[in-house]
């Protein structure tokens, strides 16, 4: 089955083991912990009251929540495998853009996953500022609305694969 570029969530092997090893925590050990958590506060007695045993049980939601964020996230990884260098804006490339055509006022920033840890800031190919640029070439414009209902252009300087 081919996944297109809109389901696949382009991580670094280091991100992807890191998260690997986050759910494979939360599953088995995590799982266990918690339960004996809840356990404990059962046995603490009047359940209606018992603000232990709500605090564990929230957390347990929380946890169950992480798990199947993971699971989806790590199914449609596309792990290690940089975008070409071609100047194409995609997920996985580190670009530079201008906005209104001052070339002075410029950010630079990975478009990727959030999971994507490291020095550089990154935005989502879903965010409006991704959506404007993504698969369009430097030197191309795009544009997308500010909170405030205004527009903004961006123009794209440059877009590298990212090496982590």
């Amino acid at each position: 089955m081919t996944q297109t570029s809109e389901n696949v969530t382009w991580l670094t092997q280091e991100a992807y083991d890191r998260l690997t090893a986050e759910l494979e925590h939360l599953s088995g050990p995590g799982r266990v912990e918690l339960a004996a958590k809840i356990e404990e506060a059962r046995q603490e007695g009047d359940l209606k009251e018992n603000a232990g045993y709500h605090a564990a049980k929230e957390e347990q939601g929380k946890q169950e929540l992480r798990i199947r964020q993971l699971k989806g996230l790590l199914a449609n990884a596309q792990v290690g495998v940089a975008p070409a260098d071609n100047g194409v804006v995609e997920q996985g490339m580190v670009v530079t853009v201008a906005f209104d055509g001052d070339k002075d006022d410029t950010m630079t920033f990975l478009l990727g996953s959030r999971e994507d840890t490291g020095d550089i800031e990154i935005y989502s190919p879903a965010s409006p500022l991704g959506t404007a640029i993504n698969g369009k070439k430097v030197g191309d414009t795009g544009s997308y609305e500010l909170p405030n209902g205004k527009m903004m252009d961006v123009e794209i300087l440059d877009a590298k694969p990212y090496t982590g």
